[in-house]
């Protein structure tokens, strides 16, 4: 019984220090993807309506500005690589230094103590490797949507186009 209260306890511990780092990667991303979330929140709604499905000139309109803003969410993402590649070098500084500054002890302390001193600047640098993966997985899921956009749309003009040419008989 205690054994199970202690993995509890544990989890407990995992879900409110996973909500914080959530929070943090969430704020780190949401200048970078706004747009983009937006945009795909948008196009969700109008497929909501199953009865009414978007017109050939809405999906046109999907293709267009998903282009676009996958174009700038693309160009963000590498910025945030930027930001995640300074925030390991900070934690590997900080935790490089902790360690030669400790003169006395063994390996093994010495390695557990810098860690200990360096675990902020680890968060930090975890957050932001988080928030890069998120963003990129969002440009990626986007790229997806436009895909079947295009799809969709090609497969309705073909279907005028066959309309027309049964028209014209």
């Amino acid at each position: 019984m205690e054994e199970i209260q202690e993995i509890q306890q544990i989890q407990n511990t995992i879900e409110v220090d996973s909500k914080k780092i959530d929070e943090v990667v969430n704020m780190i991303i949401q200048p970078y993807c706004k747009d983009l979330d937006k945009y795909v929140r948008f196009i969700a709604e109008c497929l909501k309506d199953g009865e009414k499905p978007p017109t050939t000139s809405e999906l046109e309109d999907f293709c267009m500005n998903l282009s676009t803003y996958i174009y700038f969410a693309g160009g963000l993402c590498e910025n945030l690589g930027v930001r995640d590649d300074i925030a390991k070098a900070l934690y590997k500084e900080q935790y490089h230094s902790s360690r030669n500054s400790l003169q006395k002890g063994t390996v093994a302390d010495k390695d557990s103590m810098a860690t200990l001193q360096s675990q902020q600047e680890y968060i930090v640098s975890m957050s932001y490797t988080r928030a890069y993966k998120k963003m990129k997985a969002k440009v990626d899921a986007a790229q997806e949507l436009l895909s079947s956009c295009k799809k969709c749309l090609s497969h309705r003009i073909q279907e005028e186009q066959l309309t027309n040419m049964m028209g014209d008989k």
